[in-house]
């Protein structure tokens, strides 16, 4: 006879196999996928971003892609056998098999966005409240504005075009300068004020009291160079080329498409693209532009860098943001979340691209 001990075995593997594998399925997979899914949509977004800011160095349109939804099925399946082979001489014997498999089988859905809403989403200026909201909520207004703006109250930033990057009026990085020492000290603050006629309106305040000496003093340089009211404490924030009256703070801002150029400008690129003409002319790393101020740096090379932030293979290059890069991995940072706050919500019966992961 078969001894029992041989099937209490075959169970005994079994359970220990299927015990085993119980963690990875079902609740306990949750923190894991959760967190591993996470990383993945991180990178994927940043490499898609980066991608996309080179390939405007290179006159190549962007495309985005975005991730519609990830399903993750698991299946587990086991199996035991027992056979045996019994002579009647005797020499008798016995076999005990058992098989545990798991797998699982993600399916992602792509959806590549596109129609007239998200189209516009990416040529429309930027609000003027979101800039100053960003200000208001603790990012640096030098680099904010730098990054935002075309122009405040006339003064015009720095500019990209086809024939390479203008330079930015002198006064206007004065003024990023100066509004930057002003709002660490809390002396400038935002809000929507409601007049008699129940129109809204963005208003700044400056304020003058409990302030340094040192920051009134720029508190009256930053209003003189914005040609502002000495007296007034309310300055109505409105989006236009110029001010009608010496109250108002009038700017104009960038799109996601002229923030995309103004950083692919900055793309370091090899100078036989440049010489051929396959990329428009940009900031050289190397090379001082006088009104010109870096706003990211993203270097390239023929070898797969070690620790960057993010990196990309394209045209037969790397490109990628050095990890230790802080300024240039701020100024990316910011960048994708510029593209969150103006996302356009739903899209115009998108093409859905789904992919079964094996």
């Amino acid at each position: 006879m078969i001894n029992k001990a041989f099937v209490l075995s075959v169970c005994s593997v079994g359970l220990c196999t299927t015990g085993c594998l119980h963690p990875k399925i079902g609740p306990h997979s949750l923190p894991r996928d959760r967190a591993d899914y996470s990383l993945s949509l991180s990178d994927s977004w940043k490499e898609q971003t980066l991608l996309n800011i080179v390939k405007f160095r290179y006159v190549d349109p962007p495309v985005f892609v975005d991730v519609g939804s990830i399903v993750s099925s698991y299946s587990l399946s086991q199996g035991a056998s027992i056979g045996g082979n019994f002579v009647p001489s005797g020499s008798n014997s016995a076999s005990i098999g058992g098989s545990v498999a798991f797998s699982t089988s993600p399916t992602i859905t792509y959806t590549p966005l596109t129609g007239n809403a998200y189209i516009k989403g990416l040529v429309t200026p930027l609000p003027p409240l979101l800039v100053f909201a960003a200000i208001q909520n603790g990012v640096p207004a030098d680099f904010i504005l730098l990054a935002s703006l075309t122009s405040i109250n006339g003064l015009r930033n720095q500019n990209v075009s086809m024939e390479g990057i203008k330079p930015a009026d002198p006064e206007f990085h004065r003024v990023r300068e100066l509004l930057r020492v002003i709002q660490e000290s809390g002396a400038v603050q935002l809000y929507v004020k409601v007049d008699p006629s129940k129109q809204q309106a963005d208003v700044i305040s400056l304020r003058s009291k409990d302030i340094a000496p040192d920051i009134l003093a720029d508190i009256v340089e930053l209003r003189r160079l914005l040609h502002l009211n000495p007296d007034a404490t309310e300055l109505k924030l409105v989006a236009a080329p110029l001010p009608s009256n010496d109250t108002e703070i009038a700017v104009q801002t960038r799109s996601m498409v002229q923030l995309l150029a103004t950083m692919a400008a900055q793309v370091e690129v090899p100078s036989e693209d440049l010489t051929r003409h396959r990329a428009f002319p940009g900031f050289e790393t190397g090379h001082t532009m006088p009104g010109i101020v870096p706003l990211i740096r993203i270097q390239s090379s023929k070898k797969k860098p070690d620790g960057s932030f993010v990196s990309i293979y394209y045209r037969n290059n790397w490109f990628w943001i050095d990890d230790g890069d802080l300024y240039s991995k701020r100024a990316f940072a910011q960048l994708m979340q510029l593209f969150t706050m103006t996302d356009s919500g739903a899209r115009e019966n998108p093409p859905v691209l789904t992919i079964p992961t094996r």
